[in-house]
């Protein structure tokens, strides 16, 4: 199998992205395309890496946080999701599940190159996933590794197409560990460091458009928020899978629960009044 690798010279424009995501929705299907896209030699903006830190509260240090790498792959992963060929309409779209598996500690001052790709087309419930993909290198070695599953309801699958694995089992977690007053603006702020501006996570409106009764977090803020808590306990070499279980609906006031567990953590993230489960995740060893 042949697969195209374009190398793009700048990050893509986000906002035209989702603006042409918008207008796009109609007339897709078929199969995942056989695409990657990357860039090379990427240097970290210190100003971008302290707003995102600010934003999920990670502690300002010389190793990037575990979540960070995301952002700087995600605007590739919305370009190949807005081209033609990809299958699903972006708009709408829910993550549900996200692997970090990270080789060891990344300086703030390396030079990164970013690959991403789609693959895995799923059956599930309530519609189809899909797995987008993400490769970050430095000095020629692969450095850190992501997988996002994202859910479009109503979607089909491919015939043939496996079943989703959205699931990532837990043991008890009684201890709680921090509780967070999650504002009703957390959405539109992680869009501005993230550029992830799906509009079921800035505003009410936008989100009711889509089902949701009101604005709901980013999966990918809660997670690191959730890492954040742990600065300091993470091991160098890690592996971070987590389920976005029931929408976290901003604003909410939620709690971390956490124990740990082989050598590592099982966390989960609660609504402090209903006790529903926003995330449930495990932090190992590598």
């Amino acid at each position: 199998m042949t697969v195209a690798r374009t190398v793009l010279d700048e990050a893509p424009n986000m906002a035209a992205l989702f603006a042409r995501a918008a207008v796009t929705t109609r007339g897709r299907g078929g199969p995942l395309p056989d695409t990657r896209l990357a860039r090379t030699g990427v240097p970290v903006d210190p100003g971008h890496l302290a707003a995102y830190a600010r934003v999920c509260r990670f502690p300002l240090a010389d190793a990037l946080p575990v979540a960070y790498p995301h952002v700087l792959a995600f605007p590739l992963q919305v370009a190949l999701m807005t081209d033609r060929a990809f299958p699903l309409a972006l708009p709408g779209l829910v993550h549900v599940r996200n692997l970090i598996e990270v080789e060891r500690p990344i300086g703030s001052g390396e030079v990164l190159d970013l690959e991403v790709w789609a693959e895995r087309f799923a059956t599930h419930r309530s519609g189809a996933t899909v797995d987008l993909c993400a490769s970050v290198s430095a000095g020629g070695a692969e450095v850190w590794r992501g997988r996002s599953t994202y859910l479009a309801r109503g979607a089909q699958a491919p015939d043939g197409a496996p079943a989703a694995d959205v699931e990532v089992p837990v043991g008890e977690l009684d201890r709680v560990a921090a509780e967070w007053r999650v504002p009703d603006d957390a959405g539109r702020r992680y869009a501005g460091v993230s550029g992830d501006v799906n509009p079921i996570h800035l505003s009410g409106l936008t989100a009711k458009a889509f089902g949701f009764k009101r604005a709901i977090a980013h999966g990918m803020w809660v997670q690191a928020r959730a890492l954040a808590a742990l600065s300091g306990r993470l091991p160098d070499a890690v592996a971070v899978d987590a389920a976005f279980r029931k929408p976290l609906y901003l604003p909410s006031t939620v709690v971390l629960a956490t124990a740990a567990r082989d050598g590592g953590w099982d966390l989960a993230v609660r609504n402090e009044r209903t006790v529903t489960e926003h995330l449930v995740g495990t932090v190992r060893p590598r």
